[in-house]
């Protein structure tokens, strides 16, 4: 692959717009890879699309309004980077703590491998300090 062709910029975009916003759960079982290594600043490792799955279920038991908003994507052809601002309404149990209906927001960046097809790899980095911040001092220091 080379750079110029940016299917992977297209694949981060339905991984986010589709998979993620819209809660698709057949978009991301088509673009992420049967052996997709997923790992992430909120605490868990991931691997396949149904592992990925039940990741995105728990997270929205806390923040079930979760939106991902891409800023930037550098696109290198097999790898890529996402600039990226996450939000939601926290309602439910996150970070040990009971939902309070407040909307909390935090940075990140997301860096992407694929195959020329989907998604191979992803690894997540995300403010995890903001997010505690605005969850409270009873917010605990893992995600699940």
């Amino acid at each position: 692959m080379n750079g110029s062709d940016k299917y992977l910029t297209r694949l981060i975009e339905r991984f986010y717009h589709e998979a993620w916003n819209a809660k698709d759960e057949a978009c991301a079982r088509e673009i992420l890879h049967k052996d997709f290594d997923f790992r992430g600043s909120l605490g868990p490792v991931r691997t396949g699309p149904e592992g990925f799955i039940q990741y995105m279920r728990e997270l929205w038991v806390g923040l079930p309004d979760f939106r991902c908003d891409i800023v930037e994507v550098v696109d290198t052809g097999d790898s890529a980077a996402a600039r990226m601002k996450f939000s939601g309404t926290h309602k439910g149990l996150f970070y040990g703590v009971p939902g309070t209906g407040k909307m909390i927001e935090w940075a990140g960046g997301a860096f992407f491998k694929g195959d020329g097809r989907q998604i191979t790899e992803l690894w997540v980095l995300g403010d995890i300090d903001a997010v505690k911040r605005q969850l409270g001092p009873s917010a605990r220091s893992d995600f699940v």
